[in-house]
């Protein structure tokens, strides 16, 4: 009997060891990994300059409390800012922790605007985390059975559809923030209209409220650009950033620029591990390694490239829905439920997953090859074309 909580249903393979885009487990199978950790190893498994920045501070200093000036950490938020035209930053240790400050310091703005309970303007089918404010603040009912009562000061209103927004505007003088996923990648790899993010920027201007970006899984150049909310031409106040951040070391942040930068003061938040010195060195590789090559512009060709491959094989296969995608972060939507299709797709070399019960969700890394984006293309939609056909008839 395992000693380990039953919080994950686990497929029957063993990861030993990776390297760039594949994975192999302990008995010697390889497989193409398109899933990446889910969106977190965007430069590929082992990666030596991360590798070599891991190693070289764990020689130095691993750890050092927040009470004292860490080199790194300074360098490593002024990066962060650059590429995200923000002015500060908070480092935890993982998105949901990026996500706490972000809810804190839209809090903190409605208390100082006279607010006495201030509520923050959420979507339905998002996902923000599984701490208690986070998951009141996801709009997955199902995920929140058995914790509740959830935390009150979010309002829900659908995804995509900026009316609902200026009409909650027009109602209600307790907001005080927007808090968005700029692509909802849980909840089914959803892409807004293109105008969808400026009105909320014009929405939130009009009536001084944050807005918040969670940029956890479709940040750090999985896009195409640095953030998501940049592809819509917007700058958000405070946006939240992990996953690929540290290419698999534990790392968060929470970003943000004007009078929503100088909210937290000394007491207000904090974090034992957030931006130790070992996770910043990582980070700041990440960075760098993107940047000296470029790496997303090069996940937004491999997206496009990848996004034709599917809409070529898949176009004419009855059963699928639609096709989507923005850079590396891809979702094939079938017309019924296919959790199957994660152990399908290990039985045959691939390591992807099912997100929403019926969307196929792609998260590669950045750094593979067009004849291994290809051979990710050529294996999923075989392996769809084989399921659709094999379950012809649609459950009631």
């Amino acid at each position: 009997m395992s000693a380990l909580m039953s919080t994950y249903g686990r497929l029957p393979m063993t990861v030993a060891r990776g390297e760039g885009l594949r994975l192999w487990d302990t008995d010697g199978r390889e497989y193409l990994d398109a899933l990446t950790g889910i969106a977190v190893c965007a430069l590929g498994h082992a990666h030596p300059a991360v590798a070599k920045a891991v190693s070289d501070q764990a020689k130095t200093l691993i750890h050092s409390s927040n009470l004292y000036n860490i080199p790194n950490q300074e360098q490593l938020g002024a990066e962060l800012c650059r590429i995200a035209n923000m002015d500060k930053v908070f480092f935890a240790n993982s998105g949901a922790e990026a996500n706490e400050a972000c809810i804190k310091i839209a809090r903190l703005h409605g208390h100082a605007k006279g607010i006495k309970a201030p509520q923050i303007v959420v979507f339905d089918n998002a996902f923000h985390g599984r701490t208690m404010g986070t998951l009141s603040a996801t709009g997955n009912d199902k995920i929140k059975v058995g914790f509740g009562p959830m935390l009150e000061g979010f309002i829900r209103v659908p995804y995509d559809d900026a009316a609902a927004v200026e009409k909650l505007a027009n109602s209600r003088s307790d907001i005080a923030a927007v808090m968005v996923e700029p692509i909802q990648g849980e909840g089914g790899v959803h892409i807004p209209s293109d105008d969808y993010l400026p009105a909320l920027r014009r929405i939130c201007d009009a009536h001084g409220w944050l807005l918040i970006t969670d940029e956890i899984q479709a940040g750090m150049g999985r896009t195409g650009e640095w953030f998501a909310h940049q592809c819509s031409g917007i700058t958000p106040d405070v946006i939240a950033v992990a996953k690929a951040l540290g290419n698999g070391m534990p790392i968060g942040g929470c970003l943000a620029r004007g009078s929503a930068a100088e909210l937290m003061q000394p007491g207000s938040h904090g974090s034992t591990f957030g931006g130790n010195p070992l996770a910043c060195s990582a980070a700041l590789a990440v960075i760098n390694t993107m940047e000296t090559e470029q790496l997303p512009a090069r996940a937004k060709m491999l997206g496009t490239r990848m996004l034709n491959g599917f809409r070529a094989a898949l176009h004419n296969q009855p059963g699928v829905v639609d096709i989507r995608g923005r850079g590396m972060m891809m979702g094939i939507e079938l017309d019924r439920d296919c959790p199957e299709l994660m152990g399908l797709a290990m039985d045959n070399g691939v390591l992807l997953n099912v997100t929403a019960a019926r969307v196929v969700r792609l998260l590669p890394p950045y750094i593979m090859s067009e004849a291994d984006a290809d051979l990710i293309v050529q294996r999923v939609s075989t392996l769809i074309t084989e399921f659709l056909t094999q379950h012809e008839t649609v459950p009631a």
